[in-house]
């Protein structure tokens, strides 16, 4: 809703009241536009996370070490046409400029840290607020100092993890060290740091969090995923997921499911959910008797 407020003076035309509304100063008699001109000071759009309303600017984001507030001088191709001391200068106020966006050794790691974590989010097509979790992970480890001799790409990498863990996004670690600049190694030690140091609040993976994305990639129907959450449902409530792999007890379930469904039948073979959940046949079968056992 535009704001509205009453203009001093009345209407020259019909001494009627003059009220700003949109920029304008409107009479509210006789519709005569007062002054056309008038500056809107008001806010141009609205930051629904803090009711912090703002004329310029992007909003603050947790996902760039300086949060988003520091400008950058970019580059216009008209600016070819400049003499050659005048480009050479602006090369130089990008250079210096870029410089100052990062003053000191600890907003320097975050920013690597956090162009790294950019980067496994767009690769593992993760939402935002994973992103923006995993940043801020990276931030609180820093302040505790559990950094020091450790990879930044492997934090970038654990970071991002544990935030699929705790926002309960299906992303196995393997295909996190998959896209990660890191080894396995240096991806555990900085995972085992950050869950020791920091409290992470991560459980047990549910194995149900990975049905939809196997079951899309087997091209298996909604009735075969709605029967192998039944299973998987069943086989958590008579606790035996405990020391399994949830990736193949997904896996397990969507093939018993495919299995049962008498429409789509040998729709989905025991390599196929194999193949999807990246562990081995043995791991199907051996699931599959785990969860179709009554005992």
């Amino acid at each position: 809703m535009s704001s509205v407020e009453t203009t001093p003076g009345p209407c020259p035309e019909c001494s009627g009241d003059v009220v700003a509304r949109d920029g304008e100063a409107i009479c509210v008699d006789c519709g005569l536009v007062v002054d056309p001109n008038r500056m809107d000071r008001g806010p141009e759009w609205r930051s629904f996370d803090d009711d912090h309303r703002s004329r310029t600017g992007a909003p603050l984001t947790k996902s760039r070490h300086d949060r988003g507030l520091s400008t950058e001088v970019g580059r216009r191709s008209d600016l070819t046409n400049l003499p050659g001391h005048k480009r050479r200068r602006l090369a130089r106020l990008r250079r210096h400029h870029a410089r100052t966006q990062v003053s000191s050794k600890t907003k320097r790691n975050q920013r690597t840290a956090f162009i790294e974590i950019h980067r496994l989010a767009s690769t593992l097509a993760l939402p935002d607020h994973v992103r923006d979790e995993a940043c801020s992970l990276v931030r609180r480890a820093q302040s505790e100092d559990l950094l020091r001799g450790r990879s930044l790409e492997g934090f970038a990498a654990a970071a991002t993890y544990a935030s699929c863990r705790t926002a309960g996004v299906s992303r196995t670690i393997e295909e996190v060290i998959d896209v990660a600049r890191a080894d396995e190694g240096e991806l555990k030690a900085a995972y085992g740091a950050l869950n020791r140091e920091l409290g992470l609040a991560i459980g047990p993976i549910d194995p149900r969090e990975y049905l939809p994305r196997f079951a899309n990639e087997l091209d298996l129907s909604v009735d075969v995923e709605r029967l192998a959450t039944e299973l998987a449902t069943d086989a958590l409530d008579r606790g035996v997921v405990g020391g399994r792999n949830p990736c193949g007890i997904a896996a397990a379930c969507l093939y018993a499911a495919a299995e049962r469904d008498e429409q789509r039948e040998g729709a989905c073979t025991q390599a196929e959910a194999a193949d999807v959940a990246n562990v081995s046949p043995a791991t199907i079968r051996e699931g599959y008797y785990a969860i179709t056992d009554p005992e």
